[in-house]
């Protein structure tokens, strides 16, 4: 069977300190213990402004809430330009792997050009410290496989459900990630949590997904709840915004208007959970 796939290939990496270099020369392998996961996220490699993103988004705390060890073989779905990705595949280098899923290769909004060519740009830029990667379409509702079934040790994806919440596409993609997982193997999952006594939005217009109606979803397709964590909490998010949870940073869609008011509530209310396949 052939699977859609642009394959990264990358190769093995004894890391050291970084030479000194030139700006016209090529940037150095990032230097960070490739054994930890705080000196990753930290890791030169890493923007400034993605590094900032950790205080909100607790890359370290979340992973390890969901089990990420070095030998684990890992689909991230939509990593978008990367923000997880350039944590995970240098923990994973090693003794584990990573795939990435992207809705297509040659995608016609601009949005989503950028966010390609940032996500291989990281990979093809540091190809020492990130092997094994590689990328494959996932667009629900198609069946298309994004790895053989039981494959995979752990699925993860971070504020995507809401982009899934048209038609079946989120039980499609729910189904997607229960096939490819091995049996025991983990989904994680960190989203936009709404209110938890109001109706679910079957579109979820606002980028808010009920916590309830996420683990009804995912038990319907065979999972079973292993735990929940607050770490991604955040009790100042009212979830009644303008323009949604995107009225919020890091996105501010309203620009200038109220930003003070807006920075100060800060990144959205997120459930983060862990899920089996049975």
């Amino acid at each position: 069977m052939r699977f859609k796939i642009l394959g990264l290939f990358l190769g093995a990496m004894a890391f050291s300190g970084c030479a000194s270099t030139s700006k016209m020369e090529a940037v150095c392998d990032p230097c960070f213990d490739s054994s930890d996961l705080s000196s990753i996220a930290d890791g030169d490699h890493r923007s400034e402004w993605n590094i900032s993103r950790n205080e909100a988004r607790h890359p370290v705390e979340t992973l390890e809430f969901f089990g990420l060890r070095p030998d684990t073989n890992v689909i991230e779905i939509s990593p978008s330009g990367g923000w997880y990705a350039e944590i995970i595949a240098p923990y994973v280098k090693e003794k584990g792997s990573y795939i990435g899923t992207v809705g297509s290769m040659t995608p016609k909004r601009a949005y989503r050009k950028r966010a390609n060519e940032t996500l291989f740009g990281k990979f093809n830029r540091y190809k020492k410290s990130f092997p094994k990667g590689r990328f494959v379409v996932f667009a629900p509702p198609s069946k298309a496989p994004i790895a053989p079934d039981g494959s995979a040790d752990m699925v993860l994806t971070f504020r995507n459900l809401h982009n899934w919440m048209r038609g079946y596409e989120l039980s499609q993609a729910f189904r997607t990630f229960h096939r490819v997982l091995k049996p025991g193997g983990i989904l994680g999952i960190v989203e936009h949590r709404g209110h938890a006594d109001r109706d679910q939005d079957p579109t979820a217009k606002s980028g808010y997904v009920n916590e309830a109606y996420v683990i009804k979803m995912a038990k319907k397709a065979g999972f079973r709840l292993e735990g929940r964590s607050e770490v991604n909490a955040n009790p100042r998010d009212t979830k009644d915004h303008p323009k949604g949870v995107w009225t919020l940073p890091p996105s501010l869609r309203l620009k200038d208007k109220d930003r003070d008011k807006y920075l100060a509530i800060g990144e959205s209310d997120r459930m983060t959970l862990k899920f089996v396949k049975r």
